[in-house]
């Protein structure tokens, strides 16, 4: 006879599973290669040359170095990317501005802008009075659902109530502002160093994650407050603050690991975010890497912020790390080195506790990069996760694998891949493997890129083709 508590653990896991769908069908996409500007044959000054240029808007640098494309514009015609500008030519020419690190965005849609150009620099030219105590880190941009801002590593680009995109937005009504999070009871000094920001889709709050003085990682939730004239903190310039700072972590179901006597009991309820990844398109849940359910098997999680409800996203041995989730909720997009085997020979054994993790968690999870390169591809997966034999789909399985093809697997993917607001496009990018994960004594030998100016990065969009357009997920849906 069955006890009741074993009833009722039967009972709730028949009604979890009879909630799920079963695993959508396979799409089908068409993938084309986003442009950029062209790529300069050397940094030197003067390097990037009319026959190069002709429009003097600037020439980016052959190595990926600091570039990153982020997300779409609301319309989903333009993405927005991180690049490095060099061989501009000295002041005062006009294209002397198109120097160092800066945020553009690059159509999406297959037109140009009005200068002609398939690209427009958004913070190229902002006068230094509008960028006062610029942040040095640019990573991870990521545009506001409103259109008018941006993030930029930590900084907040501002159109002053103009889309990023249109022709009123120009250098001149352009200000870039530092994000300060003050970590000191009398809010002086510079305050904490988050990293890996990540927008809400509300536009008003930010996760992040930021390392402890241990070598340890807590991840952090907080509420974006412009303020125009700060006293205290640094810099003291006019500035957006993180306020209503939130640990990520609930002191009663901290511990992934328990321990009574002789008896070790692993908690899969744990809410402890390691590295926060993001949130679901409605807003309602951080997306995260956790403790490994299993051991060695790094996977993605989601807890639900109202009600602290776990999920386990991925279940798949190999490795899953950047992330995204649709505005509509529907799927999830992760960059996962599913595919390559690069992990199964440490995680393919499922079901084992995850034990030596306790010490070992770290070194499991470096296994999955060759110095440099990475091994990720995207990964296109419904809202509820791998389960049973459902591990998603492979976005750009389909090619003939030659150098330079959309499944050409020596064009490994990186962090972030993106959806369009209404669903129907996926933007992602791709770094060439180079030295030293390549040539000498590895057995690979490094490919040529066929990247324009032999490029060593590329912007990939999927359009998925029978994907109708879908309104966002509302809070609470």
């Amino acid at each position: 006879m069955l006890s009741t508590s074993l009833a009722l653990a039967i009972g709730a896991a028949l009604a979890t599973a009879q909630s799920i769908p079963p695993p959508p069908e396979p799409e089908a996409f068409q993938i084309v290669e986003l442009p950029l500007p062209p790529v300069a044959p050397s940094s030197d000054q003067g390097a990037c040359t009319a026959d190069i240029n002709p429009h003097g808007t600037g020439c980016i640098a052959k190595a990926a170095g600091d570039f990153q494309s982020g997300d779409f514009t609301p319309d989903g015609n333009n993405v927005i990317v991180n690049v490095d500008f060099v061989g501009a030519p000295a002041a005062p020419d006009p294209a002397s501005i198109y120097a160092g690190e800066q945020v553009i965005l690059i159509k999406a849609d297959g037109t140009n802008f009005t200068n002609g150009d398939p690209w427009k620099c958004l913070s190229c030219g902002v006068p230094s009075a509008n960028a006062v105590s610029l942040d040095p880190q640019r990573d991870y941009p990521h545009v506001f659902r409103s259109g008018t801002k941006a993030l930029w590593g930590h900084n907040i680009l501002d159109c002053g109530g103009e889309l990023l995109e249109t022709d009123a937005c120009t250098p001149d009504n352009t200000h870039i502002y530092p994000i300060h999070w003050t970590t000191s009871a009398d809010g002086s000094g510079p305050g904490g160093s988050p990293r890996e920001l990540r927008l809400h889709p509300d536009d008003v709050h930010m996760g992040w994650s930021s390392f402890t003085n241990d070598g340890g990682q807590f991840a952090y939730l907080a509420r974006l407050e412009f303020n125009a004239d700060p006293a205290a903190g640094t810099p003291l310039a006019p500035r957006y603050d993180l306020v209503d700072v939130n640990l990520l972590v609930d002191p009663t179901r901290f511990q992934p690991y328990t321990v009574n006597g002789s008896a070790l009991t692993l908690h899969d309820d744990t809410i402890n975010v390691g590295e926060l990844r993001g949130f679901s398109g409605s807003g309602d849940e951080v997306t995260y890497i956790a403790n490994p359910r299993e051991s060695t098997n790094i996977d993605l999680f989601a807890v639900h912020l109202g009600t602290g409800a776990v999920r386990r996203l991925t279940s798949h041995p190999e490795y899953a790390d950047a992330m995204a989730f649709s505005a509509d909720d529907d799927y999830f997009l992760a960059m996962d080195t599913r595919g390559t085997d690069r992990q199964m020979w440490m995680s393919g054994m499922r079901g084992v506790p995850p034990l030596v993790d306790l010490v070992a968690v770290t070194v499991a999870s470096s296994t999955r990069n060759n110095g440099p390169r990475r091994f990720f591809q995207p990964i296109l997966i419904d809202r509820h996760g791998d389960r049973g034999t459902y591990y998603g789909q492979r976005v750009n399985a389909a090619g003939d694998g030659s150098s330079g093809a959309v499944n050409d697997t020596n064009w490994n993917g990186r962090a972030d891949p993106a959806f369009s607001l209404d669903g129907t496009r996926i933007v992602y990018w791709q770094a060439l493997v180079v030295s030293p994960s390549c040539g000498g004594a590895n057995p690979l030998q490094c490919p040529a890129s066929t990247a324009q100016g032999g490029r060593e990065y590329r912007v990939m969009l999927a359009r998925r083709t029978g994907r109708e357009p879908a309104p966002p997920a509302r809070k609470g849906s």
